[in-house]
């Protein structure tokens, strides 16, 4: 999200979608509240310091640590106080061991920790006991609460298809084995003992890999799915996962759709217009229909969501997203009997 009040953010979320809160990520505050930083924190045994290049793995605890845990702590803070009493999924997310290796840099060196597999190991292993302290610690602190934990794995493919760059950047680390990538990312998985789920919002968005690791939903970018990539995306939903589709966009020019969108209230809430919730609920539909399965189960299966994260957007166009998806999604199941076997 974009800004830099917890607080404020939170209670922005609460309200427009108050059946499926998360806990939202600030970079606008700097190191520490990105991605990686935040991720980091969470890391057991394991210290991590800020370059200029970014995140690197460090020989003792530091300030940058300090700072990482501070902001989460007061992130956590705030989403405890709003969501105070309810009851319900909810939603908190990390980097994945895959995409925090990609990012993080090891010691004495500015190769990042893919290029070496033992420290990929460990590294797993510190996050795999750090995710699992964090979803108990927002269990205790919402305990009415169904915990639904999001692994960000935008590096996932890039990783995969051997095009993460050495420290020169003149060739490219191997690329990792499907079995590795699965059992790193099972690990992390089946840690945290809730609903589980992987976002990448990446082209060629590896779903086999993503459901072979046991995760019970995957996050894709709808924009960015592949005719080639459908039957993948098929075949998760006929194995039972949860499909968050990536309706809505999220970059600043088209986060918001129609003429003269301007917030919350404008052209998102008109079920006709351009990129309206209309729009966006028949996105999803027609996808359905193209992955051949039953309409009956879409709406059961399916949450909308932005494209990706909405950290580069406005405030307006941040609420106007969110206010989108929740509108399309309460649509959706009268337009799956509106249209019956229609095309859309």
């Amino acid at each position: 999200m974009p800004g830099t009040n917890p607080a404020e953010a939170m209670r922005v979320i609460a309200g427009e979608l108050p059946d499926f809160p998360y806990l939202p990520e600030l970079p606008d505050r700097g190191p520490g509240a990105d991605l990686t930083g935040r991720t980091a924190a969470l890391l057991v045994d394991m210290a991590v310091e800020v370059t200029p290049r970014g995140w690197r793995l460090a020989e003792r605890p530091g300030r940058d640590l300090a700072r990482a845990r501070s902001m989460l702590s007061s992130d956590l803070d705030a989403f405890e106080e709003v969501l105070d009493g309810f009851r319900g999924p909810v939603k908190v997310q990390l980097c994945g061991p895959w995409t925090l290796a990609a990012t993080l840099e090891l010691p004495h060196t500015m190769n990042v920790a893919i290029a070496d597999p033992g420290a990929v190991a460990d590294l797993t292993a510190s996050l795999a006991e750090g995710a699992a302290a964090f979803a108990a610690d927002v269990g205790k602190r919402v305990p009415g609460a169904r915990l639904v934990v999001q692994f960000d794995e935008p590096a996932l493919p890039v990783v995969a298809e051997g095009m993460v760059p050495t420290a020169s950047g003149l060739s490219r680390l191997a690329a990792v084995e499907a079995h590795t990538l699965r059992e790193r990312l099972e690990q992390v998985l089946t840690a945290t003992h809730a609903y589980t789920m992987v976002h990448c919002c990446a082209p060629s968005v590896p779903f086999g890999i993503i459901r072979a690791a046991g995760a019970d939903g995957v996050a894709f970018d709808l924009s960015q799915l592949r005719r080639g990539e459908e039957d993948a995306v098929a075949e998760s939903a006929e194995a039972g996962m949860g499909l968050l589709t990536g309706a809505v966009p999220a970059v600043p020019d088209q986060a918001v759709g129609g003429t003269g969108s301007s917030g919350a209230s404008g052209s998102s809430g008109q079920a006709g217009a351009a990129g309206g919730p209309r729009e966006t609920a028949e996105r999803v539909i027609r996808l359905w229909r193209r992955l051949g399965l039953s309409l009956a189960t879409c709406a059961e299966q399916t949450v909308i969501t932005p494209a990706c994260g909405l950290a580069g957007v406005s405030p307006a166009q941040a609420r106007s997203a969110l206010t989108r998806c929740r509108e399309a999604a309460s649509i959706l199941p009268e337009l799956i009997e509106e249209t019956g076997g229609e095309s859309l």
